[in-house]
């Protein structure tokens, strides 16, 4: 894997959109901070070639056997690492400054060495992080926010994500009943567990949250015989949803919308939104519980799917800036299931009746993801898509396997009940 990244740089990150300028004058001081850490790791070996010199860090064990190789191609690579932290990393990355023969293993060994990790994010790191803050902010989830942020990355081009996706096009996490299951069978493993979870029948009107490209609404219609209301703030995606929801003949089942949550009238029997909290931000949770509660009988059931991260480490995480937030999904953030669970409490009448952890699933369904892209990047490029661009892609893929693969982010299937849901 990682071939994108085996050829010099072709150009420096201040090509790169969103780009934090770095003292580069500073790069010797910047190489001993970063070996200085990297000479705490206790878990898993990195081992570290730069003009032909090789240093190795830490040992494999039995607790972390992974063993990766780090190339240094150019010492910008430094600076990058030490000013930025994850986000100079992945930056340095996109340049051409480095490459790794392992990029997951190598995100793994650095999430089993948290004290290395969480160093190398603070240090000299802290000096940019008051304007990652700053940028972060202008990417907050108001209406014109939220609209302005999905076009960031969903309006790559439903024909980018058609080259990686499974025929569904589902764009989260899978569920694969056996090591066996290809991309396709998890994905509808995943929607008939969703539907089963929901009890959902031909006398049920489902309101989908999060249209993606129309893969839950025409499952369930299929399926269990629903009726579907179904909302994006993508045009992209509303646009081949719609097309694809005629193609299977499905109009009169499945009414598409182009609003968002915010705006959405009615009541409803059921309510499913599949990985689109993470678009919806800290501060507005409560209203968009509330929203949902409102949408919903008294005797609805609402299935959340969310990418979670631990409690005991989301205020901090949610008052930082990381590569995700930066560079793929501008306004994001990542819930803890307390975070969830308090919102609920206080906005809502629904309550948690079931709990599911999928996490592990996804570390499968990214591998998968990341395999089909590198295998079709001839056809990314004829997209237009730089190699730079290329190498941002290998980046999020792998920084979120690793992050999945350790348990450091977590999946997780929420159903919450109605007062009169039995």
């Amino acid at each position: 894997m990682n071939t994108v990244a085996n050829t010099a740089p072709a150009s420096g990150p201040s090509s790169i959109a969103g780009h934090t300028p770095k003292p580069h004058f500073l790069d010797g001081l910047a190489e001993r901070g970063v070996r200085a850490r990297l000479a705490q790791l206790r878990h898993g070996r990195v081992s570290l070639i730069e003009r032909g010199q090789r240093t190795d860090y830490g040992s494999p064990s039995a607790h972390c056997p992974m063993s990766v190789q780090l190339d240094v191609l150019d010492p910008r690579f430094w600076g990058e690492l030490a000013f930025g932290g994850s986000i100079g990393a992945g930056e340095a990355y996109m340049a051409g400054y480095w490459r790794c023969d392992d990029l997951t293993g190598l995100m793994r060994i650095l999430l089993q060495n948290r004290e290395v990790l969480d160093g190398m994010e603070g240090g000299l790191a802290r000096l940019t992080a008051p304007l990652q803050k700053a940028l972060h902010w202008t990417n907050r989830n108001t209406r014109s926010g939220s609209r302005r942020n999905i076009a960031a990355h969903y309006d790559l081009g439903n024909d980018f994500f058609a080259l990686f996706l499974d025929p569904s096009l589902m764009y989260s996490c899978a569920y694969y009943e056996t090591p066996q299951s290809t991309l396709e069978e998890a994905q509808q493993a995943r929607l008939h567990r969703v539907c089963r979870h929901l009890k959902l029948g031909p006398d049920d009107h489902l309101l989908e949250i999060g249209t993606g490209w129309g893969g839950m609404a025409i499952h369930a219609a299929q399926h269990y015989g629903c009726r579907v209301t179904t909302t994006t703030i993508s045009r992209q995606q509303y646009e081949l949803a719609r097309e694809r929801v005629a193609a299977a003949g499905l109009q009169d089942r499945i009414t598409l919308l182009l609003e968002d949550y915010r705006d959405l009238k009615g009541q409803y029997d059921k309510l499913v939104s599949l990985e689109m909290i993470e678009a919806v931000g800290h501060q507005f949770y409560g209203t968009y519980f509330a929203q949902c509660a409102r949408l919903l009988k008294d005797d609805g059931l609402m299935l959340l799917q969310a990418i979670t991260i631990a409690d005991q480490r989301y205020e901090a995480a949610r008052k930082s800036v990381d590569f995700i937030q930066r560079h793929i999904f501008p306004g994001s953030t990542i819930p803890s299931i307390t975070a969830l669970l308090n919102a609920i409490t206080a906005k809502t009448d629904m309550k948690l009746v079931q709990l599911d952890d999928i996490g592990p699933h996804y570390a499968t369904t990214l591998r998968h993801w990341r395999e089909r892209f590198m295998a079709r990047l001839g056809e990314v490029r004829l997209l237009g898509y730089t190699d730079t661009f290329i190498r941002m892609w290998d980046f999020y893929l792998c920084y979120c396997e690793g992050g999945f693969e350790e348990r450091a982010l977590g999946d997780v299937h929420m159903l919450l009940a109605k007062p009169g849901a039995r």
